[in-house]
């Protein structure tokens, strides 16, 4: 079974930062694509960022600048830096990634969620 599990949320002021981080654990042969999304009260869930196994990045508008995805391919996590967060950051925020594990001989990639992680930005 595969697992992705979150930690680091929590209450943080605004202006001040917040590190996210998750790690997978299982039958994993590879990881590719690795991401976090959010989800605030009443609203659906969105993307937030996201990084390929190469290294490459995407940000939500609404985070650019502020946060920062970055991984550890051999320790197989995936972090998010949220400096400068503002109250409207607040939401729980979720780990996704995309991983390959083998079914006998055929290797499958399925995308996987974590159990979420509750930020709170307020003074």
């Amino acid at each position: 079974q595969v697992q992705l599990v979150e930690s680091g949320g929590g209450l943080v002021q605004p202006g001040g930062s917040l590190r996210l981080s998750c790690v997978a654990s299982g039958s994993i042969f590879s990881i590719n694509a690795m991401g976090w999304y959010r989800q605030a009260p009443g609203k659906g869930r969105e993307l937030v960022a996201t990084i390929t196994s190469g290294g490459s990045t995407n940000y939500a508008d609404s985070v650019k600048g502020r946060f920062t995805i970055s991984r550890d391919n051999g320790k197989k996590t995936v972090h998010l830096q949220m400096n400068s967060p503002k109250p409207e950051d607040t939401a729980v925020y979720y780990c996704n990634a995309d991983i390959v594990s083998f079914t006998g001989w055929t290797p499958q990639e399925n995308n996987y969620w974590g159990q979420g992680t509750q930020v709170t930005v307020s003074s």
